[in-house]
């Protein structure tokens, strides 16, 4: 039985990859409107695998057998807050190791402009919770995190910032 349930959330999986891809070959319009969405717009993957475990249930059939604990379980503390561009600028210690702090999906890992290092987070509440100035990451690309994990390190400064649909939202909405 579980083995016919894999294999039919495997193949319903590949169905759906298959037709978007068809999709985005045979018709420029559809390619345009993918790319968009998924790359120049916040998409919402974490909605998305939501639904998908909703109706079909979770991807990974022995899923319940694989639960681990964080030994990592912090919360944030800073010094100082000062407004910095579309958030707010905290003074940590040197070397300090960030916590993540909701739970969500790893949506973006690189350099941003005037932020240094960046590590996006789309929370389970649709926000989108940057972390600025790291001097390293622990997390990757599509990681699930939860909220009291090690995200990475910053030195002396941490920018967060919170936004929803690309709309920069007040940092008193969200604070710690």
């Amino acid at each position: 039985m579980k083995i016919t349930s894999f294999f039919f959330r495997t193949l319903i999986t590949i169905v759906l990859s298959l037709l978007v891809l068809i999709g985005m070959k045979g018709n420029s319009h559809f390619k345009e409107l993918v790319y968009q969405n998924v790359y120049e717009k916040s998409f919402p993957f974490l909605k998305v695998g939501v639904w998908y475990q909703n109706l079909f249930g979770s991807p990974f059939p022995f899923e319940k057998y694989m639960k681990t604990k964080a030994t990592f379980q912090e919360t944030l503390t800073y010094q100082k807050k000062e407004n910095y561009l579309e958030g707010v600028k905290l003074t940590i210690e040197d070397t300090y190791p960030i916590p993540v702090l909701q739970d969500g999906l790893v949506v973006f890992v690189g350099e941003k402009e005037d932020y240094g290092k960046v590590v996006i987070v789309e929370q389970l509440d649709g926000v989108d919770c940057w972390y600025g100035n790291l001097s390293s990451s622990t997390v990757k690309l599509y990681d699930y995190v939860e909220a009291g994990s090690l995200l990475g390190v910053a030195e002396k400064n941490l920018y967060l910032v919170y936004k929803k649909d690309g709309v920069a939202l007040p940092y008193e909405e969200y604070s710690l």
